[in-house]
């Protein structure tokens, strides 16, 4: 069973920045799509990014693309979320997975291995 913890979460204004760390066990890594989601109170989950295993493509949902970069170190069975221009909006605990069953990398129920969250908040 693959485990991902999420790391980098924190507290920051309106226009900062943040780099998010996931961090995934297992030697299968790199065949392993990773995707970022995220969810706000009182709102459902929703995708932020997604890379493929090879990390040469990737995929952002309209609300960040532009703003967010995901990216992915093999060689340290991680996946970063940079987080640049930060909003009020962006405010929500953010969640990496991995989809090991190599179902389509861009539905977000193909991911299976989900870690425990971490709590950006961005004030104005």
């Amino acid at each position: 069973q693959v485990q991902v913890v999420e790391s980098g979460g924190g507290s920051v204004q309106t226009g900062g920045s943040l780099r998010l760390s996931c961090a995934a066990s297992g030697r299968s890594f790199s065949s392993y799509d990773m995707g970022w989601f995220r969810q706000a109170p009182g709102k459902e989950r929703e995708f932020v990014a997604a890379v493929r295993r090879s990390s040469s493509i990737t995929v952002y949902a309209d609300s960040v693309k532009g703003r967010f970069t995901i990216s992915r170190d093999n060689a340290k069975n991680t996946v970063y979320l940079q987080m640049n221009s930060l909003k009020p909006e962006d405010t929500a605990v953010y969640y990496c997975a991995a989809n090991t069953n190599g179902g389509n990398w861009l539905n977000p129920f193909a991911y299976d291995a989900w870690g425990q969250g971490t709590q950006v908040t961005v004030s104005s």
